[in-house]
């Protein structure tokens, strides 16, 4: 969510009666995000939210450039105060995280030992035979990018797809209708589109290019992995989701107000399937 709106925007999310932030933090957030747009020279800071080890939690901000599509810069801090940059996150560290299990430690220099697995993805991850290092830092930059990837979502019509590729936001965008805001339909995944390529052309033909360049929520599996609520007297949408227990994204019907956070364990709700 966005820093400058972070008091209002915790407000509207607190419904779940989730964690959230206390009062100090939120004051130290509000001015260490300021600085560290004005450092970074980010166009845009973005709060993620936190993940809770046994030992302390992180918090997360994400900054953002001209492109919205492009990779983001992500930071953590164990104080909201001070923050660290994240290095990248590669696809052989994303698949190196999927497979650790249990609590963040809190520590970023914890390193962990490797489950056992079979001979197929022992070859896969190790190519070199030699069983890499991975650091808990290494497994909170996968775990962001898999939570982004999985449950990071706007409202339709929020970006736009510009002739040059690049994603900007949509400066006349006013909101969904109270009635559109409840659908899955209306909200999209703001990550690279896997089923919107998949699509017949007469499926694309009543789609827009310019904002109908990312897959809806509608075709997520399983179903019923979202919660779509009305909140505060019906004047807020929030959706919940039950994949990764923590992430609660809200929109303010017609206004531009939405975002989504996270505070959880960092673990996926592997379950989900044979709770439905």
């Amino acid at each position: 969510m966005e820093a400058g709106s972070l008091p209002v925007a915790l407000e509207l999310v607190a419904g779940g009666g989730g964690p959230g932030l206390s009062p100090e933090k939120r004051a130290a957030l509000g001015a260490s995000l300021q600085l560290l747009q004005r450092d970074y020279r980010f166009q845009r800071v973005w709060f993620w939210g936190s993940i809770q080890g046994v030992r302390g939690a992180y918090y997360i901000a994400e900054g953002l450039g001209p492109d919205r599509a492009a990779p983001r810069s992500r930071l953590y801090s164990l104080n909201c105060v001070e923050w660290s940059l994240l290095p990248p996150a590669t696809e052989e560290v994303v698949a190196l995280a999927e497979q650790l299990k249990g609590r963040f430690q809190g520590d970023p220099s914890f390193e962990y030992d490797y489950p056992e697995m079979n001979a197929e993805d022992a070859e896969r991850l190790f190519k070199d035979g030699k069983e890499p290092v991975i650091k808990e830092e290494a497994r909170l930059v996968a775990t962001i990018e898999q939570i982004d990837r999985a449950v990071g979502i706007v409202p339709r019509g929020a970006f736009v797809k510009t002739p040059l590729g690049s994603v900007q936001e949509n400066r006349s965008f006013e909101g969904l209708s109270l009635t559109e805001a409840k659908k899955l339909s209306s909200y999209f995944h703001f990550t690279e589109p896997v089923n919107l390529k998949n699509k017949t052309l007469l499926e694309k033909a009543d789609l827009d290019p310019s904002t109908d360049f990312l897959d809806s929520l509608e075709h997520d599996i399983p179903q019923g992995s979202w919660t779509v609520q009305l909140e505060k007297g019906g004047a807020v949408v929030v959706l919940r989701s039950l994949l990764w227990l923590g992430l609660t994204f809200y929109h303010v019907p017609m206004t531009k107000q939405y975002g989504y956070v996270y505070f959880g364990t960092g673990e996926k709700n592997v379950d989900l399937p044979f709770m439905l």
